[in-house]
């Protein structure tokens, strides 16, 4: 395990990447089948990393909680080093309750996660919808009810290691600051955890 911070190179106020992945529950989601969402977390994390590994139930419980954020965790993980990171091992922690984001996706060309300047697992980006004459266009475009901006890139918590228990919840307040439509209140402080397996 390589301890990584993330460093995207995406600001606020860049446009979402889009993407065409599949997920475990046998379809493939693209960025714009999201476009009825006011906010979107993108979160790049796997199975095996402790790190991700201890914000699964943070996770779960943000995509239970807020009806008008969708939660999509994306998987980039070189699957034939790591086989922990496996589209099967990840249906199977789907299916037992483990993983309970809206979708969970498999990027195995590992080219969203480049386009995202994802370095760690977790990697979280959170994005508010604007709406149509709001943008200046891009090619990055949630539909017609308009794309997706970047609004907060950083930790989910402050808790650092896998072990510690968080005193505070930032996404939560990014969250609901996108939600409200205002700014978010924190800086893009650099999450931390294990780092992305990248094809060789």
């Amino acid at each position: 395990m390589v301890l990584t911070e993330s460093d995207s190179e995406l600001a606020r106020g860049d446009a979402a990447p889009a993407f065409d992945l599949p997920g475990v529950d046998g379809r493939t989601h693209s960025l714009e089948e999201f476009s009825g969402e006011d906010a979107l977390l993108v979160v790049f994390t796997c199975n095996h990393c402790p790190y991700a590994q201890a914000k699964f139930d943070l996770l779960n419980d943000v995509a239970a909680e807020y009806d008008d954020c969708a939660v999509v965790g994306i998987n980039p993980n070189d699957a034939e080093a790591y086989p922990e990171d496996s589209f099967e091992a990840m249906a199977e922690f789907v299916e037992d309750g483990r993983v309970a984001y809206d979708v969970y996706l498999r990027d195995e060309t590992q080219e969203v996660a480049r386009a995202y300047g994802a370095v760690c697992t977790p990697d979280p980006f959170l994005f508010r919808r604007e709406a149509d004459g709001d943008s200046d266009g891009g090619d990055s475009a949630a539909g017609a009810d308009g794309r997706f901006e970047l609004a907060y890139h950083g930790r989910l918590d402050d808790a650092l290691n896998p072990d510690d228990e968080p005193e505070h919840v930032y996404i939560r307040d990014a969250i609901d600051a996108v939600l409200a439509g205002e700014p978010v209140p924190h800086d893009d402080l650099p999450s931390q955890g294990c780092s992305i397996k990248w094809l060789e």
